[in-house]
């Protein structure tokens, strides 16, 4: 069974690409169209569309993800997989009706499953006919991450499906099937290792990291957080408002219930707020 790194660009995930040698170690790229958040350096920005075989614009992410990623494929000494979806105006665009834009949300999180499950479903499709044996970044104090997906598994039949098209009916409709494609390991929880771990090992490492992972406007994230990611991310904050705001006139929708993106923007806080002011548990995450 072909063994596969699932990398996020974090330094979770990445430790493990060190530390856990695969066959295969994939990533998967949020994009953008939106040319204010096109990725400044225009040589790496097309070495990205080479690896994606796909126009690169911007991403979601912070761009040091771009930067880790390649980092850390010499660092490992190994050839990292770039993979992608559509890019996430397109994703919200095809939820909506007449390609009104659809925000995703707390109870259909499909942005993640566009972007980062299917990619990867696409690249194993493409690539296999067997299944896999993917690694996961959960630490050991995140058991409870790993065993939801555990019962997903358990469920399934012993590994993860995806829900692909295989095929059209008479009428033309679409012929839906699920495809079991990977078995899930988690080697930082068999081996109980922690973030103290992780941070304590890439201290002096020459992996460049961002501050946070996931994208900047992420709706998990909390209106503090998010207020901090207007000062650092000012134009990929002002295109999740711009998307906010093409959903608030077809769906009345907003990405957090207790405020507008533009509302955050204009806040002002009674403290100044620092990196250190927030933890992981305020970032929110991609999870599967």
């Amino acid at each position: 069974m072909k063994t596969v790194n699932s990398l996020s660009g974090g330094k979770t995930s990445s430790y493990i690409a060190a530390h856990y040698p695969a066959d295969y170690d994939v990533f998967s790229l949020v994009r953008i169209e939106d040319e204010s958040c096109r990725f400044k350096d225009e040589k790496i920005r097309k070495e990205v569309e080479d690896r994606l075989q796909a126009p690169f614009v911007g991403t979601a992410e912070d761009d040091t993800i771009i930067y880790t990623m390649l980092d850390l494929e010499q660092f490992i000494g190994r050839p990292i997989t770039w993979v992608t979806g559509p890019t996430f105006d397109k994703v919200m665009s095809n939820k909506g009706r007449d390609n009104a834009t659809y925000l995703p949300n707390v109870m259909a999180r499909f942005c993640t499953v566009d972007m980062k499950i299917e990619p990867i479903f696409n690249w194993w499709n493409d690539n296999f006919d067997d299944i896999i044996q993917c690694r996961f970044g959960f630490r050991a104090n995140e058991k409870n991450r790993a065993d939801n997906m555990l019962k997903r598994v358990e469920k399934n039949g012993g590994a993860l499906s995806f829900k692909t098209i295989v095929g059209k009916h008479k009428s033309g409709r679409n012929k839906w099937k699920e495809v079991q494609y990977l078995i899930p390991e988690f080697p930082l929880i068999t081996d109980n290792l922690y973030k103290d771990n992780i941070e304590s090992y890439w201290k002096d490492k020459p992996v460049r990291f961002a501050y946070m992972n996931n994208c900047v406007g992420c709706f998990h994230r909390n209106a503090p957080l998010l207020k901090l990611m207007w000062e650092k991310h000012p134009n990929k904050m002002q295109w999740f408002s711009n998307k906010e705001k093409e959903a608030q006139e077809s769906y009345n929708q907003q990405w957090i219930p207790t405020a507008t993106y533009e509302q955050i923007k204009n806040w002002k806080p009674q403290i100044k707020l620092f990196d250190d002011s927030f933890g992981e548990c305020d970032s929110g995450y991609c999870g599967l």
